[in-house]
């Protein structure tokens, strides 16, 4: 009878911390922004840690893609709205998110952001666009992703 009981609190143990864990990363659909493009890079996920993000704490954005051509230099282009309205733009160096030269096959963009504490919970559109040499587009996508009621602040 005490096994059973041990057992079946080693159970609901394992089912609690599985139901804590897999909430903290998430992946998400991913959409080109010209329905039937013919992009250089093609991205084929999205994962985002924790997930939704917590406002104050730092989220990564794992973005797993490939290219048929190598990548020497590029830009990383990224616009944020809310609710259908532009809240924030930022353009990053795609040398520091990834190594360069990309070689041809797959690759990750990790890219980490702390969000400040003040900003709103809720859904959130994101569009990156990735430019290589003299501006050429290589990939444009859009995303939806959520940050939770919590922040640091609040803790």
């Amino acid at each position: 009878m005490a096994s059973k009981v041990g057992r079946l609190l080693v159970s609901a143990a394992s089912l609690l911390l599985l139901l804590l864990v897999a909430p903290l990363a998430a992946a998400t659909d991913v959409d080109y922004c010209k329905k039937g493009a013919d992009y250089p890079v093609t991205v084929s996920g999205i994962e985002i840690f924790p997930y939704p993000i917590a406002r104050g704490m730092p989220a990564t954005f794992n973005i797993s893609a490939s290219t048929g051509d190598e990548i020497s230099e590029g830009k990383l282009i990224i616009d944020v709205k809310y609710f259908g309205f532009h809240v924030h733009q930022e353009t990053h160096d795609l040398c520091q998110e990834t190594s360069c030269p990309v070689s041809t096959g797959d690759f990750v963009l990790s890219h980490q952001q702390t969000l400040p504490s003040f900003t709103p919970p809720g859904s959130y559109t994101l569009t990156m666009k990735l430019t290589g040499e003299q501006g050429k587009q290589l990939t444009c996508i859009v995303f939806d992703f959520s940050i939770g009621f919590a922040s640091v602040a609040d803790s």
